[in-house]
């Protein structure tokens, strides 16, 4: 049985309020920049469920909406492993198309770079990077990020669509996991 999230919660690094506040002011600016023109937003499933629902509420071109599952993280694991693996791919073409990879966090960079790589193959008429979460100082691989909720510490965080082995995803805010605590509840 999984602790329950006050038992492993540090600190809500990012409460609801700025959550909302900040989302709405993305969602803004992706409207203004891509005025004129149709969108196809690309969630990384499964972190990025909540984050791309709330986004779209706020992006005011068309947009059509597809998913990628890309996993670099093992069980109970608190950094990518860097072996990244396409779980799920797109359902429709992107060839001529402009993209918005919707992604929970960016980290090490490993598993954007790979779903960059391979989108940009498919010759989109753009490609760009929302992320709501920056771990900049744990980057390996440069990211070119177009779209930026907040840029955070590296501290490992769950919470508003981030999971601790597939847990905690529900949580209004982002809270940062106690140092120590054994994640493991088999």
């Amino acid at each position: 049985m999984p602790p329950q999230p006050h038992e492993i919660l540090d600190y809500i690094l990012i409460d609801s309020n700025p959550l909302r506040a900040r989302i709405a002011e993305l969602g803004r600016q992706i409207t203004a920049d891509y005025q004129g023109q149709t969108l196809m937003l690309v969630g990384i499933l499964k972190g990025s469920m909540l984050f791309m629902a709330d986004l779209m509420r706020y992006i005011e071109v068309p947009h059509t909406v597809d998913f990628m599952d890309v996993s670099a993280y093992g069980a109970g694991a608190r950094q990518s492993s860097g072996d990244v693996r396409i779980l799920m791919d797109l359902h429709s073409p992107i060839e001529g198309q402009h993209v918005l990879i919707v992604e929970d966090i960016i980290d090490s960079g490993h598993t954007m770079d790979h779903v960059l790589r391979l989108l940009q193959a498919r010759r989109p008429a753009s490609l760009k990077v929302c992320t709501l979460l920056d771990k900049a100082e744990r980057r390996e691989v440069p990211i070119k990020l177009d779209y930026v909720g907040f840029e955070i510490p590296n501290v490992f965080v769950f919470g508003y669509g981030l999971d601790i082995d597939e847990y905690y995803r529900n949580l209004p805010y982002i809270a940062v996991v106690k140092p120590g605590i054994d994640l493991s509840h088999e």
